[in-house]
């Protein structure tokens, strides 16, 4: 499964109505990989809705220390991909972020991703978290 920004808000937010189904979705998962780049917009995106700076930052270093998790740090390469996805989805609203999760899913194999993120279902993948 891949994990997106907005899945890992519901995971890590006991707040939201979502919370106890991602976290169900996520101890269920046998692969968890996400980007430096999710992890990066996890932490500007959390830090706008209000939830606590340490606790935003001690999941950011628990992230990078589980070893079940997979980070895929992006190269010029894939970032160069993902543009290249951005210019051919112009008709869409598509984030750098979601584009280079979309090529490494591609890559990947991976099909179901831990979002709430729309963008996702119209790129073909299946969005685990309805809105």
């Amino acid at each position: 499964m891949f994990l997106d920004t907005s899945g890992l808000l519901c995971f890590l937010d006991r707040r939201d109505r979502r919370h106890t189904e991602a976290l169900q979705l996520y101890r269920n998962a046998r692969t968890r990989l996400t980007t430096n780049y999710v992890l990066a917009e996890y932490v500007a995106l959390a830090h706008v809705r209000g939830m606590p700076r340490q606790h935003i930052l001690s999941f950011s270093k628990a992230i990078l220390a589980d070893a079940e998790v997979e980070i895929r740090w992006l190269d010029e390469a894939l970032h160069r991909e993902a543009v290249e996805l951005l210019l051919a989805r112009a008709d869409k609203t598509y984030s750098l972020c979601d584009a280079v999760s979309f090529v490494l899913m591609r890559e990947r194999g991976i099909l179901e991703a831990l979002t709430t993120d729309r963008h996702f279902e119209q790129e073909g993948f299946v969005r685990l978290l309805k809105p």
